[in-house]
């Protein structure tokens, strides 16, 4: 799912990801690929995860696993970051998801289980604040329940935002016009139709 989200991001275009499987799209960007990263915690053109000697504590992503820098590198405040984030000026944001709606609900911070720990985070700056929103997430929960949904029943991050979907199982477009399945892995679209509740196009 990262390398396929990485081919789809054009060149010069800034792109914050996310915590989770979003972060491991860094590590699919080819070099020189000229997309800039932006992360939460106040870095600008990040590069992908750092191993051995070029492990640097004070250099992480979204997930604290530490991460390296690429030439022209830049650090601000935290304030700056998120200003960046709700000004409009990223081109994507890569999120995870619980689940997602048909009409680009998105629904990523909290299972509304009263054991489960909330994690906000930037994720609805992000949601909101990014022109174009990119959701990576297996199409199905370990229960085999469609993550892709009708109606989101998770507490929202935001309404409408989502532009893109990358699961295991397919690439799938949100559109005014349904749901429209770009590329499949393993299934076909009749399978796919078969096991989700949404109609597809």
């Amino acid at each position: 799912m990262a390398a396929l989200v990485a081919r789809d991001i054009p060149s010069g275009a800034y792109v914050n990801l996310g915590i989770g499987l979003p972060t491991l799209v860094a590590d699919h960007l080819p070099a020189g690929s000229g997309v800039v990263l932006h992360t939460e915690n106040g870095m600008l053109n990040m590069g992908p995860a750092a191993h051995g000697a070029d492990v640097d504590p004070d250099l992480t992503n979204a997930g604290k696993f530490p991460v390296t820098e690429l030439p022209g590198a830049s650090y601000f405040h935290h304030a700056d970051s998120f200003a960046m984030m709700r000004g409009g000026h990223l081109d994507f944001c890569v999120l995870g998801g619980f689940q997602v709606s048909a009409a680009g609900d998105l629904a990523n911070w909290h299972t509304g289980e009263p054991d489960a720990i909330p994690a906000v985070g930037g994720a609805m700056d992000l949601a909101i604040g990014a022109r174009r929103v990119f959701v990576m997430m297996t199409l199905f929960t370990k229960a085999g329940e469609p993550k892709l949904v009708p109606r989101c029943t998770y507490p929202l991050t935001g309404l409408g935002c989502v532009d893109r979907v990358y699961t295991d199982h397919a690439i799938l477009d949100l559109t005014p016009e349904g749901v429209l399945v770009r590329e499949t892995f393993g299934l076909t679209i009749d399978d796919l139709a078969n096991l989700l509740e949404v109609p597809l196009r």
